[in-house]
C-alpha cells in the first residue's frame, strides 16, 4: 500500500510467487573511471575479470537454470569489450542503457547529460541493441534524467528507491524555503512533489547489491563480507515479498566482477534454486514493465497497463 505514490502489481504468470529480475550491471572498466576516479592497474584488472572471466560464469549459470536476465551494460563497456556483450545479446537476455564511462549525471548541465545518454545509445546501437530501459550509474539522477529519458524514447527507469517491491511512477520533490539552522540552511515547511513522470520505475536497493558488501576498495570501503550473510538477506526478502505481497517484484543487482567470483556463483546457483522451487517467475526488467497494472500518472482514478510504449 502506498498513500501519495502510484505504485503498480506485476501481473504473474498462473502459479508464480513474485517476479525476479536479476540486473546485471556489467561495469567493467568503467566504474573505475566514472565512479571512483580509480585507473591504476591493480584496479582495472577488477574490470577487466569481470569482462573476460565473470561475464561467462554468469550466462554459463544463468543457461544452467534456463533463465533471462537484464544486463546494464555502459557503452565503454560495449566499445571496449564486444565480443561478451554479443554474447549476452545473441543468449536472449536484454541490454539496457547504463551509462558511457558509468558517469555520474548530478555532476553536469543538461546537455552534457543528454550527450552521455546519445553516446551511450550509439555504443549500443554498434551491438545491434536498441534498450527500452536506463539505469543510472550509481543510482544517481539529476532534476533532468527522468524528462531526458521520457525524450530519447524509454520506456523505464531502474536507478531510485521510493518503493522496494513493487514498480511506480516516480515525482521530483519540490523543497520548501529553508530557513537558517546552525551552520545549515534548513526546510522551513512541508516539501511538496511534482507530478509523475511517465517513465516506469522498477526500484533498486543497496540492501540488494552484490557489490557494497563484498568489494574491497582501499580507505573507501571495507567489502570481504561473509557471502552467507549477503545470502542470508537476499533470502529474507524474497521469502518476505513472497508471503506477504502481492504482485511484487524482487529485483537484485549483480556485478560480473563481483558474482563471477566462485563464492558468489555458488552462492546465486543455490539461491536462484530456491527462488524457483518457491514459484518465482524470472522475467527481465522490460517483462516486468510490460507486465505491471498501474493507474497512469495523469489518470490516478484508472487502472491501466503499464506496458513500455
Amino acid at each position: 500500500m502506498t498513500y501519495q505514490q502510484v505504485a503498480g502489481r506485476v501481473k504473474l504468470p498462473a502459479g508464480k510467487t513474485v517476479a525476479v529480475g536479476l540486473g546485471i550491471d556489467f561495469d567493467a572498466l568503467s566504474l573505475w573511471d566514472g565512479t571512483f576516479h580509480t585507473l591504476s592497474p591493480e584496479y582495472l584488472s577488477r574490470g577487466e575479470f569481470g569482462a573476460e572471466v565473470g561475464a561467462g560464469r554468469l550466462l554459463k549459470l544463468f543457461e544452467k537454470h534456463g533463465i533471462k536476465t537484464t544486463w546494464c551494460i555502459p557503452g565503454h563497456t560495449a566499445d571496449t569489450f564486444p565480443e561478451p556483450c554479443k554474447d549476452v545479446r545473441d543468449a536472449g537476455h536484454e541490454i539496457a542503457h547504463h551509462g558511457y564511462a558509468h558517469e555520474n549525471p548530478t555532476l553536469v548541465d543538461r546537455e552534457t547529460e543528454r550527450q552521455v545518454l546519445v553516446r551511450g545509445l550509439e555504443a549500443l546501437a554498434r551491438i545491434d541493441v536498441q534498450p527500452r530501459g536506463y539505469r543510472s550509474p550509481g543510482w544517481d539522477v539529476s532534476p533532468h534524467t527522468l524528462d531526458l529519458l521520457e525524450e530519447l524514447g524509454f520506456a523505464w527507469d531502474s536507478s531510485l528507491m521510493a518503493n522496494d517491491l513493487h514498480p511506480y511512477y516516480p515525482r521530483p520533490v519540490i523543497w520548501p524555503a529553508t530557513i537558517q539552522h546552525g551552520p545549515h540552511k534548513v526546510a522551513g515547511s512541508a516539501s511538496r512533489f511534482g507530478p509523475p513522470s511517465p517513465i516506469l520505475e522498477l526500484p533498486v536497493s543497496w540492501f540488494l547489491d552484490d557489490f557494497p558488501t563484498q568489494e574491497f576498495i582501499s580507505q573507501r570501503q571495507a567489502g570481504l563480507t561473509p557471502v552467507s550473510a549477503l545470502e542470508e538477506r537476499w533470502r529474507a526478502i524474497f521469502d518476505y515479498a513472497a508471503r506477504e505481497e502481492e504482485g511484487c517484484c524482487f529485483l537484485p543487482t549483480i556485478h560480473p566482477q563481483t558474482s563471477g567470483r566462485p563464492h558468489m556463483l555458488t552462492m546465486l546457483d543455490r539461491l536462484i534454486g530456491y527462488m524457483q522451487e518457491q514459484d518465482a517467475a524470472f522475467m527481465t526488467l522490460s517483462e516486468i514493465a510490460a507486465a505491471t497494472e498501474i493507474a497512469q500518472p495523469d489518470q490516478p482514478s484508472s487502472a491501466s497497463s503499464g506496458k513500455p510504449r
